[in-house]
């Protein structure tokens, strides 16, 4: 399928939340993927269609109390999830995300991806149009700085739903700033 003739009106907003700890990682430990959160946004219509959320099981590392606390995330929660490589293959079975275009909130959840991709011999699910939410925003609105997620919805006006540090609520928020920009006219076409 030629990806240049795709309809963009539809785009995935991606967050993931990874392990992490207060300082370095126990030895043996890296950083992996435990939920992704996934909104798709009809651009055209300029709303959000639908609300996904994947755990995913980690295989190198554990939760650790610093990453419940940020996340509210559990071991035994991610211990339900699927493997990495299954959480891949439903990305591009059940989301399209090989083909349709799609954003993050800077470019950790794609940098994220990629390592995680290549130390697992995954196949990187997504395909090769990606935006940087952040940095779209940061230049529609003029700022000097790009902001975080929250404090960009301040500068917006919008209000964050859900919790912070949760990749399916993220998601769901950049989305939100998704629209408010392509409502601007700062949003990139295809």
């Amino acid at each position: 399928m030629d990806t240049d003739t795709l309809p963009t009106e539809l785009l995935n907003v991606v967050d993931v939340e990874a392990t992490c700890w207060d300082g370095q990682p126990p030895p043996g430990a890296v950083s992996e993927i435990i939920e992704i959160g996934l909104t798709v946004v009809d651009l055209a219509a300029g709303r959000r269609l639908g609300r996904h959320r994947i755990l995913v099981r980690p295989a190198r590392s554990r939760v650790s109390p610093f990453c419940t606390e940020l996340t509210g995330l559990t071991q035994e929660e991610v211990d339900g999830g699927v493997p990495f490589a299954d959480a891949c293959r439903l990305l591009a079975a059940e989301h399209g995300a090989g083909v349709r275009p799609w954003a993050s909130w800077g470019d950790y959840d794609r940098n994220q991806f990629t390592r995680q991709c290549a130390a697992a011999g995954v196949r990187y699910p997504f395909g090769r149009v990606h935006t940087n939410a952040k940095a779209v925003f940061t230049q529609t609105y003029g700022l000097r700085k790009r902001p975080g997620m929250a404090r960009a919805l301040s500068v917006a006006g919008l209000p964050l739903e859900g919790r912070h540090h949760r990749g399916e609520d993220d998601a769901w928020n950049i989305a939100a700033l998704v629209l408010d920009v392509a409502r601007r006219g700062g949003w990139p076409s295809g």
